[in-house]
């Protein structure tokens, strides 16, 4: 891995909160593991609060500085907050993060499979909650945390967090091929293919399929499925020209309107007028 050469710094202005976003692709042998990896520091003059949408990735966040609050599902008695960051499994829960005016650390967005080789155990532990990484990795994380808060850059920092997912990642002795593929063509599909003609085109039953699944993801495939033509239509509404709702609905695999509006209500919480006001808009964010 060469140190520091990738690292884009942004900054912007969205809704009186400043921020800076420091980005890079992942290095080459994480690729398949990884989609995302970000730096990023906000400071507000007053308490922020966001709602955030489930996603078809597990999020692991290292923060740097003081703990955000996180409430999954608008329930209070899920409500985590311990200092060095957490993870969110993969499920149909939306989250609510807090902070009291800066938050600032390093989100990494793995891949399933990324996620179960980084930690070593099955994602279904991790379904309809934050774990705080301190104890899911206790060691590496302590570790990290301590080498970020040294660190004099945002390069430096990516290139540490890159370094301790390879070392975790590469030692994993967890055979994902079949996950892998059936995660790539539902993606591809947008979340439109029949589970069944996984399992046919994999030569197993779907039950050892959703055991595969439940083991190595969180979900069942058919859950899966739901949730990425979910994750399609939000990331159109976010970054896309304008649409019609009933146009989305259409483009997405959706059987009409009001089915959309259904799964938006059940990932959100929200109607689908009030979820769409919500998206921060990707102009916005960088300025």
């Amino acid at each position: 891995m060469v140190a520091g050469i990738r690292t884009r710094i942004e900054t912007g202005l969205a809704d009186g909160s400043r921020w800076e976003l420091a980005r890079r692709a992942p290095c080459a042998a994480l690729r398949p593991y990884v989609r995302d990896l970000m730096g990023y520091d906000e400071r507000s003059p007053t308490p922020r609060s966001q709602r955030q949408y489930p996603k078809p990735y597990v999020v692991v966040i290292i923060e740097i500085g003081e703990p955000l609050r996180v409430t999954m599902g608008g329930d209070p008695r899920t409500t985590t907050g311990r200092r060095g960051g957490f993870v969110a499994g993969i499920d149909g829960i939306y989250a609510t993060t807090e902070h009291d005016g800066h938050q600032s650390g390093i989100q990494v967005d793995l891949t399933p499979t990324g996620a179960r080789r980084f930690l070593g155990l099955p994602l279904s532990e991790l379904g309809g909650t934050a774990v705080a990484l301190d104890d899911l990795r206790p060691r590496t994380h302590r570790e990290l945390t301590e080498r970020l808060a040294e660190a004099p850059d945002w390069a430096t920092r990516l290139d540490l967090v890159e370094a301790t997912l390879w070392q975790a990642i590469s030692a994993a002795g967890v055979e994902t091929a079949r996950v892998d593929w059936a995660l790539d063509r539902i993606e591809r599909s947008g979340g439109n293919v029949r589970i069944e003609s996984l399992s046919r085109e994999l030569g197993c039953s779907p039950r050892h399929l959703i055991a595969l699944f439940r083991d190595q993801v969180g979900l069942p495939p058919k859950s899966v499925a739901r949730l990425v033509r979910f994750d399609g239509a939000m990331t159109r509404l976010q970054s896309g020209p304008p649409i019609s709702l009933a146009e989305l609905a259409a483009d997405h695999g959706f059987s009409d309107q009001a089915h959309l509006a259904r799964d938006v209500r059940h990932y959100t919480g929200l109607t689908t007028t009030e979820a769409r006001s919500l998206l921060p808009r990707v102009a916005e964010l960088l300025g």
